[in-house]
């Protein structure tokens, strides 16, 4: 007997969101180091992850770095499963949340190299159920929400750049109490019932007039499935992960891999972390469940995903097989913010960025110490338990983080990108 699908996913709709990776320091960045290639130090990569274990930030760690051609570094310290005593390692699967988006994102661009949709096309005119959009418009003389039209159409690269105003449920509008309460990314629901609820719900603001990180990857995965013909989930498979050799990545895993996933470990109010119960890990992999998110879902080894960040840093190859145009990849990694779109929410907190498709862009130097390190034209996502991944073309480097942190710990994301560059480094200064 099947056991029954959980009638929401609740607390971890908020898993879906990257929150602020640093915190603004109105001190400049010392012993700056500009010039030169990046060399990376193992011992000093070493110290950064056995430090955030001892520090009790992570039960356990892993990174991987690839550059020049060749893997530069792997290690890992702490527990996958500090309870049984089983050791992060190379092999560990880990649930990589909004580190997924950069996946769906990369499938759909397939669909655009093949002529099927124009980046400006009007959203609807594929999904007819986003075709008539309302906007929060304030209250009436009773305090109730009042909604208007949308002054024009979402259009496709919204939904590449979150700037559709679609909610995530993560504010506290009239929008997203609408959003909270139809639970559109409810695991018992298809992407087409998804879409059928959110074109019902009210956008946080008109279209392309903010960036509020959303479900606009999740309405992606719809538009791939109804664009391909195929399931997402199989379209993914097919197209993305095996011709790249990600054989163990996928949102749905054999029971037989629950033993080899990492457990989830949340800090609590006293600091430190307890043991997120089997249960709620399960839900997303290894329960029943109808809805295949774009935004989040995939569990994977870190290897498997290295293969997905090489391919990007390859410019949409790897190993002999294309994925994507170079450039389509440098398109995804540019950034697609008009300057008017001021109001950011919280990706101002990832550095010094905009928003290409999927991805943060980095624009500009570190502009304070305790900002990332990286360099100017890195593109990057992080996942809601403090994944992270990167590509940096200027230094020819990839490098892949795991860990299982909740909630979102960017000083994690802080100490591997210090260890990899080293403390003071600023990269190229751009254009």
């Amino acid at each position: 007997m099947r056991k029954p699908i959980p009638a929401t996913i609740g607390a971890a709709m908020l898993l879906l969101a990257a929150t602020p990776a640093f915190a603004a320091s109105p001190k400049t960045a010392a012993s700056a180091q500009t010039a030169g290639p990046v060399r990376i130090d193992k011992a000093r990569i070493d110290r950064a992850l056995a430090d955030m274990v001892a520090s009790g930030r992570a039960a356990g760690v892993s990174a991987l770095v690839w550059q020049d051609g060749q893997e530069r570094y792997f290690g890992a310290r702490g527990f996958a499963d500090r309870e049984a005593g089983r050791p992060m390692t190379r092999d560990t699967m880990v649930q990589i949340f909004s580190m997924t988006k950069p996946v769906t994102g990369v499938a759909l661009m397939q669909l655009w190299e093949q002529g099927k949709f124009g980046l400006d096309d009007p959203l609807s005119r594929y999904l007819p159920e986003f075709a008539e959009m309302r906007v929060y418009a304030g209250k009436d003389a009773a305090g109730q929400p009042t909604w208007r039209a949308a002054d024009r159409p979402i259009l496709i690269r919204d939904i590449l750049r979150h700037t559709a105003g679609f909610s995530y449920g993560m504010k506290g509008t009239p929008a997203d109490a609408e959003f909270r309460k139809a639970e559109p990314l409810n695991l018992a629901n298809d992407l087409p019932e998804f879409g059928r609820r959110m074109g019902k719900l009210p956008l946080l603001f008109d279209p392309g007039r903010e960036w509020s990180y959303s479900v606009g990857v999740d309405v992606q995965a719809l538009l791939v499935e109804t664009l391909s013909g195929q399931p997402f989930e199989a379209y993914v498979r097919a197209h993305v992960l095996d011709p790249l050799g990600m054989k163990e990545t996928g949102w749905t895993q054999p029971e037989d891999r629950f033993g080899g996933l990492a457990a989830t470990y949340v800090k609590g109010s006293d600091g430190k972390l307890a043991r997120q119960p089997d249960a709620k890990t399960r839900a997303l992999n290894f329960g029943p469940r109808r809805l295949t998110m774009g935004g989040a879902g995939l569990a994977a080894p870190i290897d498997d995903y290295m293969r997905f960040s090489r391919m990007l840093l390859g410019g949409g190859t790897l190993d002999g097989v294309r994925i994507l145009k170079p450039s389509t990849v440098k398109l995804m990694a540019t950034d697609q913010l008009d300057p008017r779109v001021t109001e950011r929410f919280f990706l101002p907190g990832k550095g010094s960025v905009g928003f290409g498709f999927d991805f943060a862009v980095r624009t500009a130097q570190p502009q304070t110490a305790k900002e990332n390190r990286g360099a100017v034209g890195e593109f990057f996502w992080d996942g809601a338990e403090t994944t992270l991944f990167w590509v940096d073309p200027a230094n020819k480097l990839t490098t892949v983080f795991f860990v299982q942190t909740l909630p979102f710990d960017g000083t994690l994301h802080h100490d591997i990108r210090e260890a990899v560059y080293g403390p003071g480094y600023l990269g190229p200064k751009g254009d």
